[in-house]
Parts: structure tokens; sequence; C-alpha cells
């Protein structure tokens, strides 16, 4: 599915993001930036060694990512350039500042995806696998964040990659709802 927001296109993928061929992906990270499960570890695994040598520099300069900052790499061996490393909010009920943390994942990312001339960019869903927050929940957090900084800053494409066919069908109800 696919549309345009502003002269950016958007578009829903049923897919791996691993294999995307935008300029950068977004990595649903933890805060240690050491690879986990998950997206983390296929992106760490696919994307080779390179990856995670430079998210070791990174903790050298600056300790851990904080929850809601992003930081960025190379993509090593992966078709994108660099991957963009965020850290979503692992959900706790929902009165834990999880919906502004998660919204900041997604804004971040792409603050820094604007800092490195990033037109293309490919996202998962962040924090609905082991971080538990309720897939519908982060679904409507997400695009809202996204449609919020495309009032800002310029993309070419946004692409939402989404593994299951679950939560494509739930980014596809909802996307009119809020573009």
């Amino acid at each position: 599915m696919e549309l345009t927001y502003k002269g950016t296109k958007i578009k829903l993928i049923l897919g791996d993001i691993t294999k995307e061929d935008t300029e950068a992906i977004v990595n649903a990270a933890n805060s240690s930036l050491l690879g986990g499960g998950g997206v983390d570890g296929a992106i760490h695994k696919a994307g080779g060694p390179k990856i995670l040598e430079e998210c070791k520099e990174i903790r050298k300069r600056q300790g851990k990512c904080p929850t809601g900052e992003a930081v960025i790499t190379t993509g090593g061996n992966l078709k994108a350039k660099y991957v963009i490393h965020t850290v979503g909010p692992v959900w706790k009920g929902g009165n834990n500042n999880e919906p502004k943390l998660l919204a900041n994942a997604y804004k971040n990312s792409l603050k820094l995806a604007h800092k490195y001339n990033i037109k293309t960019i490919a996202f998962p869903s962040i924090s609905t696998g082991v971080y538990g927050y309720p897939k519908e929940k982060a679904c409507i957090v997400a695009l809202n964040a996204v449609k919020e900084m495309l009032d800002k800053l310029n993309f070419e494409e946004i692409r939402f990659i989404l593994f299951s066919k679950y939560d494509f069908d739930i980014y596809k109800k909802t996307i009119n709802q809020i573009y």
C-alpha cells in the first residue's frame, strides 16, 4: 500500500527490513547497542561485524543510547548505506511516558536521517516485539510521529516494513485515519 503526504511517498510493506534498499533502515535497538533478539539481531546478523564495531565506538564516546534517542552507523553488508539505531520504550501499562518515548524514537530517527541528508528510510514496528507495546497503540503513535515530522522535514520515501500480516493489516487499517 502506498500514499503521498506533503510530497513524501509512504509505503506499507509486508517483509524483511534487512532486505530493504532504502538509504537507511531503522533498527529497534536496545540501549546497550550491542545487538539482541528480534529485528535488532536480524540487522546485526545480516549487516555483519562492521555495524557492531561502530556501535561499540559510539558506546565508548557516549555510553548507552537512552530510550527515545537515535544513533547512526554504516549499513555494513546490507543494501542500506546506513542503520539508524533507536531505542523504543518497554511497555509498562502506558502510564510511564511510553507514547512520548516511542514517538521520540521515530522523530529522532527522522531528525538524524535529515541531518545526514538521507531521503529514503525504512522503519520496523518499534517496541512491539519483546518490549510488549500493544501493536494497535504503537501503530497510531508511529504514524502520527512520522506525520508530524513530515510537516517540518522533506523526504522522498518512508517505508514501514511489517514483519507479519497481522501487523501489516493494523497499519493498513490505521493509515487512512491519520493521513
